[in-house]
């Protein structure tokens, strides 16, 4: 069993960020009040990280890649029919697979549809003045109900796959706290310098810069 690179410390960083602001985001949605200044703040993190996730998934370590993992009819056929290979299983497998990128999906909409949310009370999103009160309404329903259960449901999914995996004695979390993975195979190892973590920062403060820019269209929407 060789201990391989397969999660970088980008990707590592990126995944314990996100977990840490959608727990405080469900926590900040349901207490409310000024609570919701913070659920506005890691709303616009998680916008971000979301936007370095995208352009890691082109440019990240070789496990982090879509290409790596993107579960193709002739993954999920290897991997439910008991034929999957190394590479099919060294990052995420073909299930596992689907379900991240249902949760980013989700996730995206879920920000997405924040931007332009009113509570009617104190609090707005940023993007609010750019659309009509009609779509105002839809966009604050999808994003209280249906957004904020499909997010909490994923989530849960995703918790007890990781139990059920260790049960069946495969550890999905030691990989992504150290990056290593005990392989039975040898598979193309995931470059993780300081080179591709300098890019890594460099990406991330360019999704930061977007999403400044966002709000501030809104910002600029009510002065006008």
């Amino acid at each position: 069993m060789n201990p391989t690179r397969i999660w970088d410390l980008p990707t590592r960083l990126f995944h314990w960020a996100l977990a840490a602001c959608v727990i405080a985001l469900v926590i900040t949605a349901k207490v409310g009040g000024d609570a919701m200044n913070w659920h506005f703040r890691l709303g616009y993190a998680v916008f971000a990280l979301l936007i370095f996730r995208l352009l890691w998934g082109f440019v990240g370590g070789h496990w982090s890649r879509f290409a790596s993992f993107f579960p193709t009819p002739g993954r999920l056929s290897r991997y439910l029919g008991g034929r999957a290979t190394a590479a099919d299983t060294a990052g995420h497998n073909p299930l596992g697979a689907l379900s991240v990128l249902a949760l980013l999906t989700v996730l995206s909409v879920q920000v997405g549809t924040g931007l332009f949310t009113d509570d009617e009370i104190a609090f707005a999103g940023p993007l609010t003045s750019l659309v009509s009160g009609d779509t105002v309404w839809t966009l604050t329903s999808w994003h209280k109900t249906w957004g904020q259960w499909l997010v909490i449901g994923l989530v849960a999914l995703h918790v007890l796959a990781i139990v059920v995996y260790l049960i069946r004695r495969q550890n999905l979390v030691t990989p992504m706290l150290l990056g290593d993975k005990r392989m039975a195979e040898p598979v193309t190892p995931a470059r993780d310098t300081a080179a591709t973590r300098l890019l890594a920062l460099v990406l991330l403060g360019a999704a930061a810069g977007v999403v400044w820019r966002v709000v501030q269209l809104g910002q600029r929407g009510m002065l006008g």
